[in-house]
């Protein structure tokens, strides 16, 4: 046929040969990627990989795939490299998705492409989870055109040190063959197991908060990408059959109708599969969507679609493991199942990409209902901790000017939140406006308190950031001026002053505090406020004079100026030590802070978490030496040296031997200090010579009523007896040296109904009055109970004394505003 144009005709065999070409270079590129078991040596299945090997197989799969890209985004505590690792149609296709829907996010179109985030072994126990990301991966490359529509964002290991504790020690302790029996010593782990990370968090409760530096890599990546679909890949009990979305109630009420809407959808498809497989499964129970700390409720406040994913194994199932029910759960078994719901996750969101697409975009225009603006005001200190954590999350904030707004304060010594009406906000007040794009974040996170809409929930129920901080909230219903002073930067005086002064308001001048002993500088605290130089200092600020530190010769002034530098502390220089009111820098009532030697007790029978917060607060936090002491070889002679001694919580009764609390109490006697926290009350409280009481349980109901009450009603009245985690109002006795920096209140996050009665010979310098929470869930009965009762006490015992810390003042790593307190525990008091 002639052509008009006078052109050559087209060809259209070449241009039919296209596609095949295309599919011939597609093949030819995934042949060259390797599979697990060419790579390794090994079949998946037949052995636990370490992590080391983990790296280089994700790092040949991105060598080899035109498909992959391989970023090294942090490092563990430990060394050990986090990665990720991006499978899209080409590089290009995966950088225009990443900027489209950070670009969303910011109500600028939709992202080009459905990002869907998979997320493995986050507890490190759970080992088949990296397993399964080796073989999705693999997976990916080989069939290009599930990527049509997505770009699979994989993190194969979210905790590596963890990961590797548990496969080393399995390693150890199996055979040739993997033993089957659930008795078999292979099966067991020794403390503190391989759930948690170095520092023995659970990296799974921390997303909101980014106390450990895995997470705040993984925030940092996270952000840089925002995916519209985020899975987190666990294991649960033996016996369990394998989870998957939808969640189960409670969902928190700023989850939208989308949000659900397309869990039950991808779990519709993952239950086609295991119907196909004959898996057993199961949705909608146990794992709740409220708690914003967890790896799918995080990611669902920042727009995605976050759900858990649970294969029943965990650490006790090894390569194989016999159930209950006589059948054999190998680690085979458990790669399929992760393998499956990972890549039915994807071809799912491929399919209803489109719509993906345009809910992300949706998310981020709507402003969330409920308070237009969020203010924290307070102590500037705590405010610019506050304000870190802010710039960790990506939540956008400013300053607040001198101003009245209408709104409802909470936090700042209330027992509950006010009713609505006028309030004064303070120049230099932290503002947070709900109308932005991590505004639904930012409203979960400050909002007084969440509707709870079922009370059998999976953890905490309150956690407001005023709260946490110890500052006061006010959520306002308009916008609030900024413009106003942020938090001045630490000045360091110069010249050659008569003495240095800080206050003690903050977390981070416990830290100055630490880092001064450290150096061998002598320090004072003084027990008074007082006025010097122009100045008012609260109780406990501190003083470094010349006079007492004559060792450092001219090294003084640059030492202590360089702690403050370190530590982002003012110091204030004064001419003189004369006060113009309260005691002279030179009183006798002013104590020297001898530099102490600290313990803290580990090991079994300690909870791992527990040891974790307080190692954690010593090595992160304040940066001070302490000694980790194995329990079970503690003696007179390990405790001759040491100062104070921390029992974190724990199950302390059988340690508790009478030649052991004999020990303890010669050491205290003879002037040691014990700090007992949690648990550890209690098992203290039990023992003669000591003057704390736990308050008996309540007898048992034996009306009629009760004893016909429904079998399936147990859950709810255990819940009326318990309080999964509600922050309570403690009212403080600012006077006494254990409350130094604070006013006459802080909160805690109280877990426990195990209350503590007023001390009769003591110091009871933190009380719960009400029995009603400031925010969160507590049952009827267990309200009842925790009236009048003791929080933080001290009780002297011979030259020495006991601490008494009946809820954690540093509850996960997170609540800042008992950090100050634990330092008074530590180190104030070795003033007195």
């Amino acid at each position: 046929m002639p052509v008009a144009s006078g052109r050559p005709a087209p060809l259209p065999v070449l241009r039919s040969a296209l596609p095949a070409l295309a599919v011939l270079l597609s093949a030819a590129a995934a042949a060259q990627v390797p599979t697990p078991e060419a790579f390794l040596g090994y079949a998946l299945g037949e052995r636990f990989t370490p992590h080391h090997r983990v790296v280089d197989y994700v790092e040949a799969v991105g060598d080899a795939s035109p498909l992959v890209t391989v970023e090294r985004y942090g490092e563990t505590p430990e060394g050990r490299p986090l990665l990720l690792a991006v499978v899209a149609e080409s590089p290009a296709v995966a950088e225009a998705a990443r900027q489209s829907s950070v670009a969303a996010a910011r109500g600028e179109g939709e992202p080009t492409k459905a990002v869907v985030w998979l997320s493995y072994n986050v507890h490190g126990d759970e080992a088949v989870s990296t397993e399964a990301a080796m073989q999705t991966l693999y997976d990916l490359t080989q069939d290009p055109a599930r990527l049509a529509d997505v770009v699979v964002v994989l993190d194969p290991c979210l905790n590596p040190d963890g990961r590797d504790r548990y496969v080393s020690g399995y390693r150890q302790r199996r055979g040739a063959l993997p033993n089957a029996d659930p008795d078999a010593r292979e099966h067991d782990q020794p403390w503190p197991g391989g759930r948690f990370n170095h520092y023995l968090f659970d990296l799974n409760r921390d997303w909101a908060w980014g106390t450990q530096p895995e997470t705040r890599a993984r925030l940092a990546a996270y952000n840089r990408w925002l995916p519209a679909v985020h899975v987190d890949f666990h294991e649960q009990g033996v016996e369990s059959p394998y989870y998957f979305a939808p969640a189960a109630e409670p969902f928190h009420p700023r989850i939208t109708p989308w949000q659900r809407e397309l869990q039950t959808r991808i779990g519709r498809a993952n239950a086609e599969v295991f119907d196909r497989e004959g898996w057993l499964y199961f949705t909608k129970e146990e794992f709740d969507l409220f708690y914003p700390a967890y790896g799918d409720t995080w990611p669902t406040f920042n727009g995605a679609i976050g759900m858990t994913y649970e294969q029943g194994g965990s650490g006790r199932a090894g390569l194989a493991i016999r159930t209950a029910e006589g059948d054999t759960l190998t680690l085979r078994d458990r790669i399929d199942h992760h393998v499956a719901t990972g890549l039915t996750t994807v071809a799912t969101t491929a399919r209803d990409a489109a719509e993906v697409r345009r809910q992300f975009a949706a998310y981020f225009q709507a402003t969330p209902a409920g308070a237009q603006t969020y203010v924290a005001q307070g102590d500037p200190g705590r405010l610019g901790a506050l304000a870190a954590l802010l710039d960790l999350q990506g939540i956008a904030y400013g300053w607040a000017t001198d101003q009245t707004v209408s709104g409802v304060r909470y936090g700042g010594g209330l027992d509950r939140p006010a009713e609505a009406g006028r309030v004064a906000v303070q120049a230099g007040a932290l503002v947070v406006a709900a109308d932005q794009p991590k505004g639904r974040l930012a409203a979960v996170l400050f909002e007084p308190e969440a509707v709870l809409g079922d009370s059998v929930t999976y953890d905490a129920t309150a956690w407001a950031l005023p709260y946490v901080y110890g500052v006061e909230g006010v959520a306002a219903t308009g916008p609030v001026a900024t413009g106003g002073p942020a938090p001045p930067a630490a000045t360091v005086p110069s010249g050659r002053p008569y003495a240095y002064v800080a206050g003690w308001s903050s977390p981070d001048d416990a830290r100055l505090l630490a880092r001064l002993l450290r150096e061998g500088v002598g320090v004072r605290i003084v027990p008074e406020p007082f006025e010097a130089g122009g100045r008012t200092f609260g109780r406990g600020a501190l003083v470094v004079t010349r006079a007492g530190n004559a060792r450092l010769g001219d090294r003084f002034d640059a030492v202590v100026r360089a702690a403050a530098q370190a530590t982002g502390r003012p110091l204030t220089a004064l001419a003189s030590g004369f006060a113009t009111s309260g005691p002279d820098l030179g009183s006798n009532r002013v104590g020297f802070v001898r530099r102490p030697s600290v313990a803290v007790l580990a090991d079994t029978p300690v909870s791992p978490t527990a040891l974790g917060e307080v190692w954690h607060w010593f090595d992160a936090v304040v940066e001070y030496p302490a000694a980790l002491l194995t329990a079970d070889d503690v003696s007179a002679a390990t405790l001759a040296d040491v100062d104070v001694l921390v029992m974190p919580d724990g199950s302390y009764g059988a340690w508790l031997s009478s030649d052991r609390a004999d020990m303890l109490r010669s050491w205290i006697r003879a002037g040691g200090r014990l700090v007992a926290m949690e648990r550890a009350v209690p098992s203290i409280a039990r023992l003669d010579g000591f003057d704390a009481a736990v308050r008996d349980a309540p007898e048992a109901d034996t009306t009629a009523a009760a004893a016909l009450r429904p079998y399936a009603e147990r859950e709810r009245r255990g819940a009326s007896e318990s309080v999964p985690g509600a922050v309570y109002r403690v009212a403080l006795d600012p006077t006494h040296p254990l409350a130094f920096g604070y006013p006459d209140w802080t909160y805690v996050l109280k877990r426990r109904v195990a209350p503590v009665d007023f001390l009769t010979d003591g110091w009871n310098v933190g009380v719960v009055r009400s029995g009603a929470p400031a925010a969160g869930f507590a049952g009827v009965q267990a309200r009842e109970r925790l009236e009048d009762s003791l929080v933080f006490g001290v009780e002297d015992v011979g030259r020495g004394e006991v601490v008494y810390l009946a809820d954690s003042p540093l509850f996960r790593g997170f609540w800042a505003d008992g950090q100050l307190l634990f330092a008074n525990a530590v180190f104030g008091m070795e003033a007195w």
